[in-house]
């Protein structure tokens, strides 16, 4: 095979045993992520998944180069991306951000034509493409659901409502026409019904437009509205990724089925409250890094299984980010007869662990 090959068939974006740490004031060092395999393909819905303080938003900063890597990198295309000013302007017309906070992101000063225009002004597209500014941006604006553009261009942010806010900010991404969207809690801040159109509006964009999304949630109902696969996460890695409908059809991690069990429109699982917090990532548990909270080894089943030293001090393989349905657990590996992974430990200088219907959504 070809370079040329290799990158048309490579994903659109990958990250490979990324490994970030922070600082923390008392000198200790914070491990945010844990050596994570994630990518996204083409046209693809990839949802990330857990908890808050579980990775999920400074993964999303990494895959858009604002985050360097402590260990292990990020591919476009199959290619290391490049970090230098050049190489970071030429990413950013692949790769966008949609932000959680519509309202903070927004310049209060700004109006809305600006907020759009801005990335146009900066990539000089208007003299790249042969058209107007205005036109451009009353495109974006338009792919973003926001009709008649005109009428918005000069309303400021105080003057918009929660979903139009969301939509300019979606209508600034999609100006620079990106082949990948990331959106950090999108409709997080939003109504119900504004939920849904914003849900129907990135399903729009994937199937007019072959826009890739990576979504940021905490909510699994929103995953299994929009996402082909779902990545979950818990403290820095991901314990249990694969197509949608068999992650949360068929949960097999236990933080998954407990984070599943509490969702409002599943009746099947009895609801699972999670024993305290998140711990802290300064220090990781050792084996696998859920078990101190895992219901499963709680109540004996890991015992049962014959696995509970392995859970407690035994580390376990990260999940690679080829497609297919994968699980980093030991009572998961124990009944599945998962040799391959039961009781592995990842050759790395971490430790730890990487681990109905309800399709509602119409596109107006």
């Amino acid at each position: 095979m070809t370079a040329v090959d290799e990158a048309d068939t490579a994903p659109l974006l990958k990250a490979s045993g990324v490994v970030v740490d922070f600082a923390t004031r008392g000198g200790e060092v914070a491990r945010a992520l844990d050596g994570v395999n994630v990518s996204v393909a083409a046209g693809e819905i990839l949802a990330l998944v857990g908890e808050s303080g579980s990775g999920k938003t400074t993964l999303a900063r990494t895959l858009m180069g604002l985050e360097r890597p402590a260990a292990g990198e990020v591919q476009v295309r199959g290619e290391p991306l490049d970090r230098t000013p050049r190489g970071l302007r030429s990413f950013r017309r692949t790769v966008q951000m949609v932000l959680q906070d519509a309202s903070g992101s927004l310049s209060p000063r700004q109006t809305v034509y600006e907020s759009v225009a801005e990335g146009i002004r900066l990539h000089g597209l208007a003299e790249e493409q042969g058209r107007s500014e205005t036109e451009l941006v009353a495109a974006a604006m338009a792919d973003a659901g926001l009709r008649p553009p005109e009428r918005l261009f000069l309303r400021y942010p105080h003057e918009l409502s929660g979903g139009q806010r969301q939509r300019v900010l979606i209508a600034g991404a999609l100006a620079l026409q990106p082949e990948l969207l990331i959106a950090d809690e999108p409709v997080s801040s939003l109504d119900a019904s504004i939920r849904g159109e914003i849900l129907a509006l990135l399903l729009r964009l994937r199937d007019t437009r072959g826009l890739a999304v990576l979504v940021v949630t905490h909510d699994l109902g929103l995953a299994w509205n929009i996402a082909d696969r779902t990545a979950v996460m818990y403290l820095g890695r991901v314990v249990e990724i694969g197509p949608t409908e068999q992650v949360l059809e068929v949960p097999r991690h236990p933080y998954t089925q407990a984070l599943l069990s509490v969702v409002p429109e599943v009746e099947r699982l009895e609801p699972v409250v999670l024993r305290g917090e998140v711990p802290d990532p300064t220090r990781i548990p050792a084996g696998c890094r859920f078990h101190p909270r895992c219901p499963a080894y709680a109540d004996g089943s890991a015992e049962r299984a014959g696995v509970s030293e392995a859970c407690h001090g035994t580390p376990l393989a990260l999940l690679p980010a080829s497609p297919g349905h994968h699980v980093a657990c030991h009572l998961d590996a124990a009944r599945h007869g998962d040799a391959a992974r039961h009781g592995n430990a990842v050759a790395s200088s971490t430790t730890g662990e990487p681990g109905g219907s309800m399709r509602v959504i119409t596109d107006s």
